[in-house]
């Protein structure tokens, strides 16, 4: 498969920090390259030039803490973000659910992440964990159990200086907060400044109209972003002009971390190659 090639170079000297997603377990969520085995995982992608990791982590009780900040402060590695979708596609957790129990769970849960995205100074991803409403639920009363649940999870946030990163996601996956302007509204209702946005590529491609005009209008809300081409695959293996949406991101003075969120296509280590070569060609040339 060949990678789009590029020509205008980006305006002034946009400097890109890139990391990638890792997963600590193995899991169902297949739009990561890399799975289990951190330690190794953090130098091979140390090696490629990665700046940072991003976290996948399911229940964050079952890691040694001052490990792993060993690990990634010997190697030179950031730690920006850190996702917690796992805790809903393994153990169903949700902010939705019409269950008291489920509900407390998953905010309990978030409440564990914040400690540990404190001591990285990293953002906590509020991505699947709001969960969906189900058909044969009230749809309602299932956005506002996910309302009440992001401000008690903010109000913990707000107090330790965390930040959480609702992250819209396409309708295919959830029918809460699609696109960019919902997670606004969102953000309103909660009244939080401890709560922002994570734009997705994506996902982006899928609900925004412009994918350039919603990362305009959201700018103010982000300071972490994934990247996925059109087909999920790593950047440069679909359709998505990442060349515009660097020279935007360059023009607004966006100054926090790219994140590959992909598909491990061809295979995991090609895909993480792949994705950082062909951003690192797009932003020289």
């Amino acid at each position: 498969m060949t990678l789009r090639s590029c020509a205008k170079p980006l305006i002034n000297d946009f400097v890109m920090k890139l990391s990638i997603v890792l997963s600590f377990q193995p899991t169902q969520f297949t739009a990561l390259a890399f799975q289990g085995k951190p330690e190794e995982h953090f130098k091979r992608l140390k090696a490629l030039g990665y700046d940072g990791v991003e976290l996948a982590i399911r229940d964050p009780s079952l890691l040694d803490w001052n490990q792993l900040e060993e690990s990634v402060k010997n190697l030179g590695l950031k730690v920006p973000a850190i996702g917690t979708g796992q805790a809903y596609m393994e153990e169903g957790l949700r902010f939705s659910s019409p269950s008291d129990d489920i509900r407390k769970r998953a905010i309990e849960r978030i409440k564990l992440h914040i400690p540990l995205a404190k001591r990285f100074q990293a953002g906590v991803i509020i991505g699947l964990i709001r969960g969906k409403v189900e058909a044969n639920e009230h749809f309602r009363k299932g956005f506002d159990w996910m309302l009440d649940a992001f401000k008690a999870c903010c109000e913990i946030a707000e107090t330790e200086g965390v930040f959480l990163w609702l992250e819209p996601l396409n309708r295919y996956e959830t029918n809460l907060i699609n696109t960019i302007e919902e997670g606004i509204a969102l953000i309103g209702q909660v009244g939080s400044k401890s709560l922002g946005l994570l734009p997705d590529t994506f996902h982006m491609n899928i609900e925004e109209p412009v994918i350039e005009v919603s990362l305009r209008k959201a700018s103010p809300y982000y300071k972490h972003v994934h990247f996925a081409d059109s087909n999920r695959w790593p950047p440069g293996f679909g359709h998505i002009d990442f060349k515009s949406i660097l020279h935007l991101l360059n023009e607004i003075g966006y100054s926090g971390f790219i994140s590959i969120e992909c598909l491990p296509k061809p295979d995991p280590d090609e895909a993480a190659r792949g994705a950082i070569d062909f951003l690192k060609k797009v932003a020289s040339h």
